[in-house]
Formats: structure tokens, C-alpha cells, sequence
């Protein structure tokens, strides 16, 4: 099994390439002259960012607030910047996981390769799944989650009526019975 370790790594962020509507996300860690790009589903970020917040104010609440957690992602921190080239997918993700090493006070992320679930074959002869694991600071973790919720709301707008992406020429909204045109995408969409 592959693990790509970042203890901490110089850049962890998430990313997109595409246009509105068919973009392919993917988080990106580079640090000792390595690069790994792992692809993931755009659910799959907004999750990520939703669950490291949840961890970082539930440290800061049973700390009491002593805990070095920022309650918000430092402006110093800010990484708007383009993914780094070449984007050259690693594996795509299946798994997520995250946990607080309370002593090095340290927000661990975990993305497991996504494996195919065929039973046929006795699990011993399988190859283990890849894994990409970084350790950020609090810090980090708070401007990475301003970063990848930025990154998923840049979408398509969503339809007022039933929360759909909406595309260009809009949609079949399920709310007005499939009848189309009686919603149409606000200027300035993206997906």
C-alpha cells in the first residue's frame, strides 16, 4: 500500500478543473518535492470542510477554550491559488477519516484509495488501498475549510424551488412537474 505521508506539508488544498457543471475536484498536498493529487467528488470536499470545523470547535468546546484552535481560518493563511501542475491524479478517493492528535495538537486528514468491492477474491490477496495522510495545524485545517466551502459554493446556482444545480438552459425542476423553463439560472452561475 502507497501511503503518501505530509508531516506537515508546505500546501494542502482543494481544488477544481473544469467548467461550471463538469468539474473534477481533487485534494492536493505538496511538500519535500512531492506532489499528490487525489480526485474525490465535489460532496466529498464540502463534507471534508463541514467535518474539519465540526472537530476543531468540538476541540476548542472540551478545552474549554484554552486549546490553540482559531475560532475563524487566519487571513494569513489564505491560499487562493491555482492547483499546482501538473494535475496527475494519484488515486481516486473512497474513505475519509480525521482525528486530533491532542499531543502534537494537530488535525490529522486520511483519504483512502476507493476499492473495488468484489467479493471473489479472498481479501489476503489484494493489494491494500493507497493512502494519502496529512497533519496541519489548526490553523491550516480552518483555511483549508474557508477554501474548499468557497470552492463548492463557486457552483451552479441552485433552483429556489428544489435546490437542483441549475444549468445553463435551466432545468426540469421535479417542483413544477417537470415542466421546463419556469426556472431559469441567475446571471453570473457557476457549477
Amino acid at each position: 500500500m502507497p501511503v503518501f505521508d505530509y508531516d506537515p506539508p508546505e500546501r494542502f488544498v482543494a481544488g477544481a478543473v473544469g467548467q461550471p457543471g463538469s468539474r473534477a475536484f481533487f485534494l492536493q498536498a505538496r511538500g519535500q518535492g512531492r506532489l499528490t493529487t487525489v480526485g474525490l467528488e465535489k460532496f466529498q470536499v464540502a463534507a471534508l470542510a463541514d467535518r474539519l470545523d465540526e472537530l476543531l470547535d468540538e476541540v476548542l468546546r472540551r478545552s474549554g477554550g484554552t486549546a490553540q484552535v482559531p475560532a475563524s481560518a487566519p487571513e494569513g493563511l489564505t491560499d487562493n491559488d491555482p492547483l499546482d501542475t501538473p494535475i496527475t491524479e494519484d488515486f481516486r478517493v473512497g474513505t475519509m477519516a480525521l482525528a486530533w492528535d491532542p499531543e502534537a495538537s494537530q488535525v490529522v486528514i486520511e483519504a483512502q484509495e476507493a476499492v473495488e468491492g468484489d467479493e471473489e477474491f479472498e481479501p489476503s490477496l489484494l493489494a491494500e488501498p493507497a493512502l494519502l495522510r496529512v497533519r496541519i495545524s489548526p490553523a491550516a485545517a480552518r483555511a483549508f475549510s474557508r477554501r474548499a466551502m468557497a470552492l463548492v459554493a463557486a457552483g451552479r446556482p441552485p433552483c429556489p424551488l428544489c435546490g437542483q444545480p441549475l444549468d445553463a438552459q435551466g432545468h426540469i425542476c421535479v417542483r413544477l412537474n417537470g415542466f421546463r423553463g419556469s426556472v431559469a439560472p441567475s446571471a453570473g452561475g457557476g457549477e
